[in-house]
């Protein structure tokens, strides 16, 4: 072998070696995001038709998180029964080009906030899909979840055991 044949070949290798670590990479990430968040498809398998209940696995957290559906755009919802409103972190809101309505203050975890009453025109989890729902735009929200809170959850039945949620609409 040749000097530049051997150059080639080590190349060739750190080459190889970085493709396998981004793709180690990707499946890990991939695998996180399942854990964090065990509901990722279940909007995307609904069938708006159909009056099958809504059936959500807890995370290792505890909590249960799901990708949704705000105006038609995908969001990831926790599901909170101490938020009063929807509440939409502000860089969501921009994204979802929400108007700020009027100024409200809430009580959070993290102590008191104004935030604006919105509109949502749709909201949709799995195959359950309300209209007008009542939300809030929170500034003091910095992570990249929206709070699924009791203007869209009083609209349903909802059911828990074990590790499982199960909402549904009224019959």
């Amino acid at each position: 072998m040749t000097d530049s044949s051997i150059k080639i070949a080590k190349w060739m290798t750190w080459i190889g070696w970085l493709i396998f670590l981004a793709l180690l990479t990707l499946f890990f990430n991939k695998q996180i995001e399942s854990i964090q968040n065990p509901n990722q498809d279940v909007t995307k398998n609904a069938t708006l038709t159909s009056s099958t209940p809504v059936k959500l696995r807890r995370n290792r957290d505890g909590h249960y998180v799901a990708n949704g559906l705000i105006n038609g755009e995908e969001v990831v919802f926790i599901i909170d029964t101490g938020a009063s409103d929807v509440s939409i972190p502000i860089a969501i809101a921009k994204k979802l080009n929400l108007e700020k309505g009027a100024p409200v203050r809430y009580q959070t975890a993290n102590g008191s906030v104004t935030g604006y009453r919105t509109t949502l025109n749709t909201v949709q989890l799995g195959n359950i899909e309300l209209r007008d729902v009542r939300g809030g735009i929170n500034p003091g929200m910095k992570n990249k979840h929206v709070l699924l809170g009791m203007t869209f959850l009083k609209q349903l039945e909802f059911t828990q055991r074990g590790n499982e949620l199960t909402l549904r609409t009224y019959n």
